[in-house]
């Protein structure tokens, strides 16, 4: 009974406090409440509800740096083909029938090696017949010198006129004329038998065999195979016409004497191949504006064939200082290319710039900035011209690659393919 008596006196005491609190103020049902902790719950609570002010926006984040210096080779850029130092078709001096063929098709030879061979039987039954004339022409010249000296003789004792020693120095010289003939069908024969044997006029990578043994050949007119000289080969290109003019202006100045060149096949990732400018044609073609030049190439292997495809850069004199940027730097605004800088204030300005070739990864400025320039390498998206940001420093490093790195082309892949035999 005490319990429950104790239950309903609780209860009525909190109907009655919530009738008190009811429809007051918080700070009222705290003073009411009398508890510190009720004025402090109260207090945080209107400290909650006020509205708090905006916060203060926070500045783009970029990364700055300095522009690299550094002395950079200055190479144009160039395509063309190769193409054989020396080329020659083989065709035969003499008509006949092959008899023989001496060499592989596509092997390399050397000057002077044999490729074919001719039926030399008629030639040598000539040259034969030649060299009896010869014998002929000799017997008639000494019985010519032997009457002569007779009447000479005989001619003092005035038994023989004058007029009939003059018939036989006529005689005399018929017969060593006739004789010199003799001698040069003799030389022509034995050319004849010699052509018999159709050798390599150069030394190179021969062509197949168009003319197999057994067929007739005709003189002067039947192809038999071709050689190309490739050690050393020629790589061919065309030159417009302001390159032309640059180049032109450095070698009066002296600063292009003996440019090298250094050339890249199309599966290749640098530069292998080195060369030597030695050509360059005498006019420029009105149809394209472009003039003709050639580079050396050694070649010792034979690797390097005619009408391969290659890119080359062309030196254009000596080393240039330079100003380089990160690539990525570099921002199209329609017709002209800039940068973005960060200025006083941190506020970025937009400088255009003239731009050169790639030197490991890095761009060329020509101009437009300086080296104390703080450049945006990073974050360039965030910035804005006439806007201010947050820069980081940091510096600009040359990127451990090879300058002559290309993207690796792969390789054709094959159409076909079967199981391998264990």
């Amino acid at each position: 009974m005490n319990m429950l008596s104790h239950v309903t006196a609780e209860s009525g005491a909190t109907t009655k406090l919530r009738a008190q609190f009811s429809g007051r103020p918080l700070w009222q049902r705290a003073a009411i409440a009398g508890s510190p902790l009720a004025l402090l719950a109260a207090a945080v609570t209107l400290w909650n509800s006020d509205p708090s002010p905006a916060a203060a926006p926070s500045l783009p984040l970029v990364t700055v740096a300095a522009p690299l210096e550094r002395q950079v080779n200055q190479w144009d850029d160039y395509v063309g083909r190769f193409e054989a130092s020396r080329s020659v078709e083989v065709r035969p001096r003499v008509s006949g029938q092959i008899v023989a063929v001496h060499f592989t098709d596509g092997a390399v030879v050397q000057k002077g090696q044999l490729l074919f061979t001719i039926d030399p039987r008629p030639f040598t039954a000539a040259l034969a017949e030649a060299r009896a004339s010869v014998a002929s022409a000799q017997s008639e010249l000494s019985l010519a010198e032997i009457n002569l000296g007779r009447a000479q003789r005989l001619v003092e004792a005035q038994a023989v006129s004058q007029s009939n020693v003059d018939q036989l120095v006529g005689r005399v010289r018929s017969a060593r004329a006739a004789l010199a003939a003799a001698q040069a069908r003799v030389q022509s024969r034995a050319l004849d038998v010699e052509f018999t044997q159709v050798r390599a006029p150069i030394g190179g990578r021969i062509s197949d065999r168009r003319i197999d043994a057994g067929n007739l050949v005709g003189a002067n007119e039947t192809l038999l195979t071709t050689i190309n000289a490739l050690d050393p080969i020629y790589f061919s290109f065309d030159v417009p016409e302001s390159l032309f003019l640059k180049t032109s202006r450095q070698r009066q100045a002296g600063e292009a004497n003996g440019q090298m060149a250094e050339i890249r096949l199309q599966d290749e990732s640098g530069y292998n191949w080195k060369g030597r400018l030695d050509f360059t044609d005498n006019g420029i073609s009105q149809n394209s504006g472009t003039i003709r030049a050639r580079v050396v190439v050694p070649n010792p292997n034979y690797f390097l064939a005619p009408g391969m495809f290659g890119n080359m850069r062309l030196s254009d004199g000596g080393t240039a200082n330079a100003m380089l940027v990160p690539d990525a730097a570099i921002r199209n605004d329609q017709a002209r290319k800039i940068v973005l800088v960060v200025g006083k204030d941190n506020v970025v300005v937009a400088k255009p710039v003239e731009t050169g070739p790639l030197v490991s990864g890095l761009r060329v400025v020509r101009s437009g900035i300086g080296k104390s320039d703080r450049v945006i390498v990073q974050g360039v998206q965030f910035a804005m011209p006439g806007s201010k940001v947050n820069p980081r420093i940091t510096q600009i490093r040359v990127a451990q690659v090879a300058q002559t790195a290309v993207p690796q082309q792969s390789s054709p892949s094959a159409s076909q393919a079967t199981l391998a035999a264990n």
